[in-house]
């Protein structure tokens, strides 16, 4: 090609790409030197986060709020049911998602509240105090040492305990994702983090003027631009910044994108290497034009390749460390080969979301029950060996009976799910041993601490799948639990 057929080259663009993805230090040195850089732009990216929301119900309470602290300790994005939002703030703070429903109300249950959430921890329960009266802040509900003749304030055991749970169950089920994915972008629901991460890597890295951006706009991202083979160019893409830690997506098939196109094959690529110039992993995927549609990469389908040409006898990816993530329009396959549905100009390419599939199935709802639910009316029970709450069952407005129902109204669902019921809930440290059981016989006490870092826990096990099991602490002080070795020794429910 002539230099009279060539077309301008933009070395400000190049620059530009190159100090986005810190491909220079020095560029970003002096970028900073002269007018420094935006915070967001500072930050890398860190794959070890949690994407998908949890949402806490029941979350002021005393169990909820402690769910909830324990959830933003390791990192969680939570999400909130309230009732009262001033309330609300001034126990959890600002760093949760306030919004604002009621379980008993199902049409309250609705989009806002639901979105993006990946799983439930429903902590609440019909509102119990002394009949004499307790402080504003339930000091002796809460202190779980000293029994005051309890009565039920507000609203019933069976709108809360039954109906409400039912309707919350019934809700999130149209929600939750499947149980065997892994949400890495949310793109309908994008974080401060996703706006500052993907950024433009267009044939102006090789001298081309192919130009392509990406936005987040309308529930999507929008990867669109203009491609042109000028200058020997033809390709345009976003990538994102490299993350740290990298994805861990071991124990998953493959990835799945959620996409509407134009009618044009594109690629996508993952990446282990942090090299700016390393091995990609990549697959191509057609678009049906104005079409949504599920885009399954299997992990053994990735080809790996360097500059479009494929690396021979290429190791497999490693699925436990993928650095960064690409999508891109170009004009050529694989070593020379051309697209064979590429159209120079401009495109668009719009992606929902993209997860990993085929995993293990983790619990989706945990919901907080209480142990001695299924004895009222059980033969043979001796009342007064019985803790309060089935002793006074009836004069409590079947407040055990309602909760059974709605753990039934959980495991009726298909969602995974995991239902704790703690004994008599107190306010110590919660650093004794745990005992779980089940079937529903034992009696003691366990601290609201325990239970709420075992909610979290449950989250974390796959083998707390559907199980059902009562817990309590014994009296031996220790500094950790094996929760691996607790949740191992419980069976499914049937």
């Amino acid at each position: 090609m002539t230099d009279k057929n060539r077309s301008q080259w933009d070395l400000g663009r190049f620059i530009e790409t190159l100090t986005y993805f810190e491909v220079i230090p020095f560029l970003n040195w002096v970028q900073q030197l002269i007018q420094g850089s935006p915070k967001d732009n500072q930050a890398q990216p860190n794959g070890g986060r949690n994407v998908g929301v949890i949402l806490v119900v029941g979350a002021t309470g005393g169990v909820g709020k402690r769910v909830v602290r324990r959830l933003l300790e390791r990192g969680y994005k939570v999400r909130a049911l309230v009732r009262d939002i001033d309330k609300a703030g001034s126990i959890l703070g600002d760093e949760v998602d306030l919004v604002v429903a009621d379980i008993t109300k199902p049409e309250t249950l609705t989009s806002v509240v639901l979105a993006n959430i990946q799983a439930v921890v429903c902590c609440t329960a019909v509102r119990v105090q002394p009949v004499e009266g307790d402080t504003a802040d339930r000091a002796k509900y809460y202190q779980g040492v000293k029994f005051y003749q309890p009565e039920i304030v507000g609203d019933t055991p069976e709108n809360v305990e039954y109906q409400g749970v039912k309707n919350l169950v019934q809700a999130v089920a149209k929600y939750l994702p499947q149980a065997d994915e892994k949400l890495i972008f949310d793109f309908t629901n994008p974080s401060a983090e996703l706006k500052h991460i993907w950024g433009a890597v267009d044939d102006v890295v090789m001298g081309g003027v192919s130009a392509s951006n990406i936005q987040l706009v309308e529930n999507a991202a929008f990867f669109a631009g203009n491609v042109s083979t000028a200058n020997s160019g033809g390709f345009a893409s976003v990538r994102t910044k490299n993350f740290n830690p990298p994805f861990n997506l071991s124990g998953y098939e493959g990835v799945k994108l959620r996409v509407k196109g134009d009618g044009q094959r594109y690629k996508f690529f993952l990446r282990t290497d942090t090299a700016w110039d390393g091995v990609g992993y990549s697959y191509s995927f057609d678009t049906i034009a104005d079409t949504w549609i599920d885009v399954c990469i299997p992990f053994t389908d990735l080809t790996p390749v360097f500059r479009a040409k494929t690396v021979k006898d290429g190791a497999p990816i490693d699925s436990s460390r993928v650095a960064s993530f690409q999508l891109m329009l170009s004009k050529f396959e694989y070593d020379g080969d051309l697209n064979p549905r590429f159209s120079p100009g401009g495109f668009t390419l719009q992606v929902e979301s993209i997860k990993a599939y085929g995993g293990k199935t983790f619990p989706q709802f945990v919901l907080v029950s209480s142990a001695g639910v299924t004895r009222p009316g059980r033969p043979g029970i001796n009342l007064e060996e019985e803790p309060p709450a089935v002793r006074l069952n009836d004069q409590l407005g079947g407040i055990l009976t309602w909760k059974l129902k709605g753990e039934d109204s959980l495991r009726e669902s298909g969602i995974p799910y995991t239902i704790v019921r703690p004994c008599a809930l107190t306010e110590e440290p919660g650093r004794k041993e745990l005992i779980f059981e089940q079937g529903d016989n034992i009696r003691g006490k366990i601290s609201r601490e325990h239970v709420a870092e075992l909610c979290v826990q449950a989250l974390q096990q796959k083998i707390a799948c559907n199980v059902t099991f009562e817990v309590k602490e014994g009296e031996n002080s220790i500094n950790s639990s094996d929760w691996q070795k607790l949740f191992s020794n419980l069976k499914p429910d049937r």
